[in-house]
């Protein structure tokens, strides 16, 4: 077992109820269900509109970083997928009856922003294997519960495929992310980084990431 093996190994065992209650959180089920009421989805579209342009430019500044580095191109591929994410967001929030300018003027709920607030503090003083840790452990759950929320919009509340394009982006698996991070894993340690630095992120961001589902779940019901 390789070091990032390790490290990887531990934080889903530390995690394993975190990664549960993000599993089976009650507001995707509600989704599922038809129980939130459409005009109430409007909190989703705008806390991922400011989360999303904050980790655009957090991307952005990763890149800066850390070019020349393994984790150089990882960085450079999160820039384009978060641009993406954010055109994608456009006709969902469209469908919700929001516009730009809707997005913009949106009034980010705490709970719900930690997690773009964290990622913002890792763009900046994190190290590269802090960020791609946290990704290659985080993001399997959080493409699952896309992948049911689109699944969702179009059964329940009548959306087109064009309109839940935002969340098929994250619905599809990102090939070889954890075989990079754990490349970018091994270099970071190889320089001095702490593995219980890098376990800290992971746990943080996963923690982060329950906590958007859970203010989101509160501000809905």
């Amino acid at each position: 077992m390789t070091n990032a093996d390790a490290i990887f190994a531990a934080c889903r065992e530390e995690l394993a109820e975190t990664e549960a209650k993000l599993r089976r959180h009650p507001y995707v089920a509600a989704l599922e269900e038809g129980r939130i009421a459409r005009p109430r989805l409007r909190l989703f579209a705008g806390e991922q509109f400011h989360i999303i342009s904050g980790d655009l430019r957090g991307m952005g500044h990763l890149v800066s970083r850390f070019w020349g580095r393994v984790s150089g191109p990882l960085f450079l591929g999160g820039v384009q997928a978060e641009q993406a994410a954010l055109e994608a967001l456009l006709p969902l929030a469209a469908a919700l009856e929001m516009t730009q300018e809707d997005l913009e003027a949106h009034e980010p709920l705490a709970g719900a922003h930690a997690y773009g607030a964290y990622m913002a503090w890792l763009a900046h003083y994190g190290e590269d294997a802090q960020v791609a840790a946290a990704f290659a452990v985080n993001f399997p759950a959080w493409g699952e519960n896309c992948g049911r929320i689109g699944a969702a919009l179009r059964s329940r509340y009548g959306m087109t495929t064009a309109q839940v394009r935002f969340f098929e982006l994250f619905a599809a698996p990102a090939p070889g992310l954890a075989d990079t991070a754990a490349t970018i894993i091994e270099a970071a340690l190889a320089r001095g980084v702490s593995a219980r630095l890098v376990k800290r992120a992971v746990r943080l961001l996963q923690d982060y990431e329950l906590m958007f589902w859970e203010t989101l779940w509160e501000a809905s019901r």
